[in-house]
């Protein structure tokens, strides 16, 4: 079992910053991979960015069109958390982010943490 628990998110005016941390704890070692996603109302959940955490593309990450050049994502091994850095906020970046780790063989096993909400100000 892997226990993630997000935090940071809040209310920005258009073109502010915001950054997002994971923490994961549980049964760490058998992480593949972290990822943020999002759901505004109204819409179906999608990937923001994701990290592979192990394996041979360990490091590697990947980015939905809509964040590409504004959200970074990134890991901190000794603190078990993933980040997810935010810059140039849009308004329709409102939405509630998620944290999910993936693990098990192919990936078996889903974990998601509680949500955290971004509100971005026009």
């Amino acid at each position: 079992q892997v226990q993630l628990v997000e935090s940071g998110g809040g209310v920005v005016q258009a073109g502010g910053s915001l950054r997002l941390s994971c923490a994961a704890s549980g049964e760490i070692s058998s992480i593949n991979a972290m990822g943020w996603y999002r759901q505004a109302p109204g819409k179906q959940r999608e990937l923001v960015a994701q990290i592979t955490t192990a394996g041979r593309t360990v490091g590697r990450t990947d980015y939905a069109d809509s964040v590409k050049g504004r959200f970074t994502i990134s890991r901190d091994n000794a603190k078990n958390t993933v980040y997810l850095q935010m810059n140039s906020l849009k308004p329709e970046d409102t939405a509630v982010y998620y944290c999910k780790a993936s693990s098990g063989t192919y990936n078996r096993f889903q974990y998601w943490g509680q949500g955290t909400q971004v509100t971005v100000s026009s």
